[in-house]
């Protein structure tokens, strides 16, 4: 099957009142003056938001599953069912999931869903070029939309929308709204622009291309670019003042919230300045995000198993990085690298017991789930 094939079909995805009277012989009596006491009004019973009332029926193990996003290794249907049996309420399609063309990763994807009505969130890392999962995809990406009017790069980020669609998932974690300290940055060749206003202006434009087709993710806030060094192996710090960051690096992730993105994705950055934490564990810099940019979506860390490659004593134990996650204000937690087919069990079993032993208030835990819950049952909406 050809790549133009391929992309033309994945582009078609773009495509009354009762009256009782009563006689009586007696004489009716003097009428009285009227009554001063008010007639009682029925208090209406509220109805409770369908996200909330969807999670007040969960468990709290339910609840802690439903925060996870896992992955496996495999490209079997039947292993990928049963690995999503437990709840888990994402899972992150990698290239050993992707082992032939769109049929396959599609009925790969389809096996993810326990229930239609309530599909999990299944995510892929697709930005194009340097980082792709889907090998059909040869659109323009990165440093080759980063002259490229918005209108262009609003183009492309269309159709690989469609292509990630057409593969069934409904997450693309492909925007990369950092803004490169230089041009030897390993993010440098990834992001959509080498200036902060330039980055702004193609982000929202990859945003409005992604909108309808897949939900749109940013990253790396708040920026890889400010914090030299690879988050893949390292901690990369930076220490950037806040009204720096604000003037530069902020730019393309409010942009991209403005545009509408679903999802924000923490990087393991640590800017010194604000938070010695990375902002993966912070919760100032989830405040931030929160209150200052005015998002209000699904944050999510970047995968978890990247603290565990950087060496940091405080970073080693998967488990504590999720709950330390959530506790910061993440509503879902990343786990692939290092992880076996029972690390994303043994997280949701942390969180639980975390939650029991008070460690991690339970209200966090309910926000969290119905932030994720609201974009799973919006894309069961969008199916149906």
């Amino acid at each position: 099957m050809g790549r133009r094939f391929l992309r033309a079909m994945a582009v078609t995805l773009i495509a009354g009142v009762l009256t009782v009277s009563c006689a009586s012989t007696v004489p009716p009596r003097e009428s009285a003056s009227p009554s001063t006491t008010p007639t009682a009004t029925p208090t209406p019973t509220p109805t409770l938001d369908p996200v909330e009332e969807a999670v007040r029926g969960m468990s709290i193990a339910e609840r802690a599953a439903s925060v996870v996003m896992g992955h496996i290794p495999t490209d079997d249907p039947d292993a990928a069912r049963a690995y999503m049996q437990s709840g888990l309420g994402g899972f992150l399609l990698m290239g050993a999931n992707v082992t032939a063309g769109p049929e396959q990763v599609q009925t790969f994807s389809a096996a993810l869903t326990m229930d239609p009505a309530l599909p999990p969130l299944i995510a892929i890392d697709q930005e194009g070029g340097v980082v792709s999962r889907l090998p059909w995809d040869d659109l323009a990406a990165g440093r080759a939309l980063q002259h490229a009017a918005p209108d262009e790069t609003r183009r492309v980020f269309a159709e690989r929308a469609a292509l990630v669609a057409a593969a069934g998932a409904n997450v693309n974690f492909g925007i990369v709204a950092d803004v490169p300290a230089d041009a030897g940055s390993f993010i440098a060749s990834r992001a959509l622009g080498a200036d902060a206003d330039g980055a702004a202006d193609r982000t929202a434009a990859a945003v409005a291309g992604e909108q309808g087709l897949v939900y749109s993710t940013l990253k790396h806030f708040p920026g890889h670019g400010a914090a030299p060094g690879d988050s893949h192996h390292s901690i990369p710090t930076t220490a950037l003042a806040l009204a720096q960051w604000r003037d530069a690096d902020a730019k393309p992730f409010a942009a991209g919230i403005e545009a509408g993105a679903e999802l924000l994705m923490f990087g393991h950055l640590a800017f010194t300045a604000i938070d010695a934490a990375p902002a993966s564990m912070s919760a100032r810099w989830h405040d931030i995000a929160r209150d200052e940019l005015g998002f209000d979506g699904v944050m999510i860390t970047d995968d978890l198993g990247m603290l565990l490659s950087s060496g940091v004593a405080a970073y080693a134990d998967p488990v504590g990085n999720a709950v330390a996650a959530l506790a910061a204000g993440n509503d879902m937690v990343l786990m692939v690298a290092g992880s076996t087919p029972q690390t994303a069990s043994e997280m949701v079993s942390g969180i639980i017991a975390a939650v029991e032993e008070g460690r991690l208030p339970s209200e966090r835990l309910q926000d969290a789930a119905e932030r994720v819950m609201a974009l799973r049952m919006q894309h069961a909406d969008a199916i149906e």
